[in-house]
């Protein structure tokens, strides 16, 4: 049309991404990028990695960028809602690199109605946390992809595109496809299991020494809260990554390290009340089905940073949903010589791997981390990259 303003196909934006040196991308979809987002469900040279929800997606980069990746992560605003704490006490508290795409609904107070407020604050919401942006437009995509780029390394922090509508192209590419059958997979799905479990008689502290033993020199996402604090007493190691905040987030930060280094096991440490704040991932890790990924969770049925309130793992078994999301392996263990033997069992063949270890809900009296979060981030980097 005469006069229309110029878009940008997604084809062609995902292929200037990448000129760009992004490699890796995670999201949520949004109709605005629907074509882009198609172009990279087809798959190129860079995974695409589809979350649940915006904070999941901001852990999967942040893992990626571990791994040596330069990641975009891809959301409606209103996922930046979704995603602040992510952001806060993860992709900025560490200093972690990545390209938010953020599709910008209710510009101009021109949308449906639960667009409009979003719309309105979006990009103070970016200022207050402090993220660069700058506005797309298809004309200067080249020059704001490579001041991303710049920005994003020189800083050592997320930098966004707000991206108003009609600027990316939609409803060219046509339909996506469709996740893969994990039911195909040559290693199936766990099998669920009725069999009630023991009392836990095993105090996490020695279960974790088990694990840490058992995992070598892997690398080692740990949940926040006391797993981190005993971990770090019993062995402390570069291969460790402590998380000090964002609380659910370790095992996505696993599947994007894992995804992005498959030459390297990865393993997670996580609690049952982490992993609650954030089922989706069992369903992200079954999609993406890494074989190089164990994912244990330490379970005491309580929250015990806050004040030991009861968890909701107390009616649940983790390792049930596991099983039915479609991890390789599903197992749980109370006893020290189960854990063993199970972990035996989950380094020796591919994976994903689920392992449930009831513990006992007493805390060992340990210190805090005393390293700084870009400490952590400088010597786990180095530990992947350089192993």
């Amino acid at each position: 049309m005469s006069g229309a303003a110029p878009v940008v196909s997604g084809r062609d934006f995902a292929d200037r991404l990448e000129r760009h040196g992004f490699d890796f991308f995670t999201g949520v979809p949004c109709s605005l990028i629907e074509d882009l987002i198609a172009t990279l469900e087809r798959g190129s040279g860079a995974p695409y990695v589809a979350a649940v929800r915006e904070d999941a997606a901001v852990g999967v980069a942040a893992g990626a960028w571990f791994g040596g990746r330069r990641p975009v992560v891809l959301m409606q605003n209103s996922g930046l809602g979704t995603s602040l704490n992510a952001l806060a006490s993860l992709s900025l508290m560490y200093g972690l690199p990545a390209l938010l795409v953020v599709t910008w609904r209710g510009f101009g107070g021109q949308d449906a109605p639960e667009h409009i407020l979003t719309g309105e604050i979006s990009p103070r919401l970016l200022e207050l946390l402090g993220v660069p942006y700058r506005v797309l437009a298809a004309g200067s995509l080249d020059a704001d992809l490579a001041w991303a780029a710049r920005e994003m390394d020189a800083r050592r922090s997320p930098v966004a595109l707000l991206v108003p509508p009609r600027v990316v192209e939609t409803g060219a590419a046509g339909p996506s496809p469709g996740p893969a059958d994990t039911a195909t997979s040559p290693h199936g799905r766990a099998p669920l299991t009725d069999a009630p479990l023991p009392a836990a008689t095993m105090p996490r502290l020695a279960a974790l020494g088990i694990a840490l033993k058992a995992v070598g020199d892997d690398p080692v996402a740990h949940a926040n809260g006391y797993i981190c604090r005993e971990s770090f007493s019993v062995a402390d190691r570069p291969q460790s990554f402590y998380m000090i905040g964002s609380m659910g987030l370790a095992p996505a930060i696993a599947l994007g390290l894992a995804l992005a280094r498959p030459d390297r096991r990865v393993v997670v440490f996580d609690g049952d009340g982490n992993l609650l704040m954030n089922l989706g991932i069992l369903a992200m890790i079954a999609v993406q089905r890494p074989p190089n990924l164990v994912h244990l969770v330490f379970d005491n049925e309580v929250y015990g940073s806050t004040g030991n309130q009861a968890s909701l793992s107390r009616g649940v078994r983790l390792d049930r949903l596991a099983a039915a999301s479609g991890f390789a392996t599903a197992t749980a263990v109370t006893e020290p010589w189960a854990l063993e033997s199970a972990l035996r069992a989950a380094l020796a063949v591919p994976g994903p791997h689920f392992v449930l270890v009831k513990v006992t809900s007493e805390a060992a009296e340990v210190p805090r981390i005393p390293y700084t979060p870009a400490a952590l981030r400088d010597r786990f980097r180095a530990a992947i990259l350089g192993g």
